[in-house]
């Protein structure tokens, strides 16, 4: 026991990284791409954190896009957090396999409310057996004030359009869309029936950003949190049909019987994708989550900026060792690391990955950007968003607000608070991403693997 009292443990400012040889010739060759589960690789290591004042949907997209990925919180609805990752996973993709259709006998006033409601400036108008009749855009109907009219009198008719078959090829598409000057294609099959649809506009965001991170679809990737208690076999359930391809279960004590049981349960029933557990703390805890199931172990128990945990609970292990050791046992079993919290500086980034991890979340750095979810505020001239911890008293409260619950026993672990307006998190992400290569080539290390070494 007093052994266990008196180890050392160090935190992100206790320890630098030793410069060392290099051959490193130029930051732009390193290679900071990483494992965030086996099958899915980031070409930046970094996670938007699953709070409610850091990632949904617009948070996800900028994250993916720029080769990361978010983490859309818990704190709504199943329904709501099916359709954030819903927005994520069409928001970008050269082809689109279940495009937005009405029916040619609606009127106007349905269409633009559907088109409202699904946030598109276009619909494909298909009969009862799914064959394509027309199109109607925007510019169909933007001068059209009788709302009673039906679709079939304002819609572009089939025999106008230019239409494409199943399976066409990404550059073949670009030259039909390029050659006739048009934004949409519809794919049919040989019946006729619609089957997909590409527009220049999801071709013109692919070549925008080769390094997003990306399914077999072409579809962004985002991630999912679910929690541990009642209901937790549903949200999962719901959130991978939504498409969702990570979950990640949200829990401040990762080591904890609820969450093997809810890992045993989710691959019991086959939930079909990776699942992250967390949070682990010792390479005991990493140990049992590897054994229960997770594909990837979320390490860090009270580094947060926004968590108070060590302060109120008196628990805890210094961020840098609890990530070293983790990711020590966690190697054993090739199991990626996430570390998360603590990291105030793009050089804690290249510490976190140094002591073994293979990605990096973070709240509070990027809670202040554009993405984020919420209001800015003003304050003496200068711009503020507001963080918080998940265990603070406001995100309980926020939570709960629709539930008739007590809170009288509530312990708060995190706090809220304002965060610098930082703009884009394109700006910050980069700025972190310069900064993590800055450590790897004074580290003589072109990849994530050499620093690990």
């Amino acid at each position: 026991m007093n052994e266990k009292i008196i180890k050392e443990g160090l935190t992100y400012k206790d320890v630098l990284l030793v410069p060392q040889r290099s051959c490193v010739k130029s930051r732009k060759s390193i290679d900071i791409s990483s494992n965030l589960v086996k099958g899915i690789n980031l070409m930046v290591p970094i996670l938007s954190a699953n709070m409610d004042t850091v990632t949904e949907y617009e948070m996800a997209i900028a994250m993916a896009r720029m080769g990361g990925i978010g983490v859309i919180h818990r704190f709504m609805s199943i329904g709501e957090q099916a359709r954030q990752v819903e927005k994520v996973k069409r928001s970008e993709s050269y082809r689109v396999d279940s495009p937005y259709t009405l029916e040619p006998d609606k009127t106007l006033g349905e269409a633009r409310r559907a088109m409202a409601n699904y946030g598109v400036t276009g619909l494909l108008i298909t009969d009862n057996a799914g064959k394509l009749q027309g199109i109607l855009t925007r510019r169909d109907v933007v001068y059209e004030e009788d709302n009673k009219k039906l679709v079939s009198e304002l819609m572009t008719p089939r025999e106008k359009l230019i239409v494409a078959f199943d399976h066409i090829a990404f550059q073949e598409a670009k030259k039909i869309l390029a050659r006739h000057r048009i934004e949409k294609l519809p794919l049919v099959d040989n019946d006729g029936r619609l089957v997909g649809l590409i527009t220049s506009k999801d071709i013109i965001k692919t070549m925008e950003h080769p390094d997003a991170t990306k399914d077999e679809r072409g579809r962004l990737r985002v991630a999912a949190a679910i929690g541990t208690k009642d209901g937790a076999l549903e949200r999962a359930q719901e959130l991978v049909k939504a498409g969702a391809d990570v979950l990640v279960i949200d829990i401040a004590h990762g080591h904890s019987e609820m969450v093997l049981e809810t890992l045993d349960l989710l691959k019991s029933n086959n939930i079909g994708v990776p699942v992250i557990a967390g949070n682990a703390a010792t390479p005991e805890a990493a140990r049992d989550l590897i054994s229960a199931g997770a594909d990837a172990i979320k390490v860090g128990v009270g580094p947060g900026s926004t968590c108070i945990t060590r302060l109120i609970a008196g628990v805890g292990v210094p961020q840098f060792t609890a990530v070293l050791e983790c990711a020590r046992e966690a190697g054993k079993y090739n199991i990626p690391i996430i570390a998360d919290g603590g990291i105030a500086y793009s050089g804690d980034i290249a510490k976190a990955i140094g002591a073994g991890a293979s990605t990096v979340m973070l709240g509070s750095l990027l809670a202040g950007t554009e993405e984020a979810p919420g209001i800015t505020l003003t304050k003496n001239g200068r711009k503020y968003k507001v963080s918080r911890g998940m265990a603070s008293l406001g995100a309980n409260i926020n939570r709960n607000s629709n539930k008739d619950t007590e809170n009288s026993e509530y312990v708060a672990e995190g706090v809220e608070a304002m965060v610098p307006y930082r703009g884009s998190v394109v700006e910050t992400i980069n700025q972190l991403v310069g900064g993590l290569k800055s450590g790897m080539s004074y580290s003589n290390a072109m990849n994530v693997p050499e620093m690990w070494k």
